[in-house]
């Protein structure tokens, strides 16, 4: 009997399809897996990584989660930081050119990236390399080989770029070479798969078309869903304040899990958590029943993603917590303390100084929206004077507590 490191293909199909947009095409991976079975041979699964944006947030780990299915089905996961290319910058999906990055720069992000995503991947079957190690050592005249492979006309197809030139908005030179960079990456590294998010759809399929120019077997491409952010519209990103990060702490991961619309609560668990399928069954249904009080999915959901990047005792700690807070409508026991020492203080510059707010404007803004209170009592007047009186506890927004001592 025929000993072999891998699961019967069918079976490796089923893991792969699951939580996927597209496998393009599908008929190749079914005889690349069929190949790699009978060879006991892994295949190499590539994920190309934007240095740019070293802090990850829950939206990626949506691909980081393939990855992991591959690496648990016994294949080789290559991770490829794009330090060369982040000096170029990717501009999928944006309206105009990105800055460039220093080698250095791009360098450290990786180091980040990397860090964080091994709370979703094993070290093992798993393999790191920088594009520079190729890249960079390309004389010209292998750029004009590289070029020639692929038109403008094809290039200027993408959605992006089609629009700024539409639009009559300039487009580098150097940005049209972007997708050819990412694409000799498949070629350098010989990658059997690439995986990546929608929006990289043109860059991973031209990935396919330049291994064929220089004699490879293409690449199957996988895309995956893009996941909103908790303002339920935009995608998930830190720049738009929507995301929920890697190393958010716990009570940040569970109080962000609350403010997501109810319309998302399914999407996050099914793309974002590591619950089972009959369990998912199980919140769907709960979900379609108008009984249901959308609130106590987002409370489990809360949990599922506090546990996934901690352990379940954070876990359990942040729902307390939130209970305390929301619905019991108590002062949590562990809150920050503020020594006052001068006779007044206004109560805006205070929050300012004690980091409760980012800045003195940002600690009014809050004030004139209702969002401050004092042992309970809102505050909406920006000019709130704060005296040496007996301590205090300050609350603004929904998570932040303050508490105010003085010194006797």
């Amino acid at each position: 009997m025929r000993l072999t490191m891998f699961p019967e293909v069918k079976e490796q199909l089923d893991v792969i399809r699951r939580n996927v947009v597209e496998i393009i095409p599908e008929e190749d991976l079914e005889k690349k897996l069929i190949k790699s079975y009978k060879e006991n041979k892994p295949l190499k699964v590539k994920l190309g990584c934007d240095p740019s944006r070293p802090d990850l947030h829950i939206g990626h780990s949506i691909v980081l989660q393939k990855l992991r299915d591959f690496q648990d089905l016994g294949h080789k996961i290559v991770l490829i930081v794009g330090d060369f290319t982040g000096m170029i910058g990717d501009p999928s999906g944006r309206s105009k050119t990105r800055p460039a990055l220093t080698l250095e720069e791009t360098r450290i992000n990786g180091k980040t990236y990397f860090d964080q995503a091994s709370r979703i991947l094993l070290d093992e079957n798993l393999e790191i390399r920088y594009n520079s190690e190729w890249l960079d050592k390309m004389s010209f005249s292998d750029v004009i080989k590289l070029s020639s492979h692929y038109t403008v006309a094809r290039i200027l197809e993408r959605d992006d770029f089609a629009n700024r030139f539409s639009k009559g908005e300039p487009i580098s030179m150097h940005e049209l070479l972007y997708p050819l960079s990412q694409a000799y990456d498949s070629v350098a590294v010989k990658s059997d798969v690439e995986i990546g998010g929608t929006d990289q759809k043109f860059n991973l399929l031209v990935g396919r078309d330049i291994q064929q120019a220089y004699g490879q077997e293409p690449q199957v491409v996988i895309t995956n869903v893009l996941l909103e952010g908790t303002d339920g519209t935009e995608k998930m990103s830190k720049s738009l304040n929507n995301a929920i990060s890697f190393t958010d702490t716990p009570k940040d991961i569970f109080g962000k899990t609350m403010s997501i619309p109810d319309i998302l609560i399914y999407k996050y668990f099914k793309y974002a958590t590591d619950v089972s399928s009959e369990e998912l069954n199980l919140i769907k249904n709960e979900l379609e029943d108008k009984n249901t009080n959308p609130r106590n999915l987002k409370v489990r959901l809360g949990y599922e993603l506090v546990k996934k990047y901690y352990d379940e005792e954070k876990a359990r700690g942040a729902q307390n917590e939130f209970e305390q807070i929301f619905v019991k409508k108590e002062i949590p026991d562990d809150i920050p303390e503020y020594l006052l020492q001068e006779n007044e203080i206004k109560l805006a510059n205070l929050m300012k100084e004690a980091h409760v707010s980012g800045s003195t404007s940002e600690a009014i803004r809050l004030i004139k929206q209702g969002a401050v209170s004092i042992n309970g009592n809102k505050i909406s007047d920006i000019d709130y004077i704060i005296r040496k009186q007996d301590d205090l506890i300050i609350k603004a927004g929904k998570r932040n507590f303050l508490k105010v001592k003085v010194k006797k």
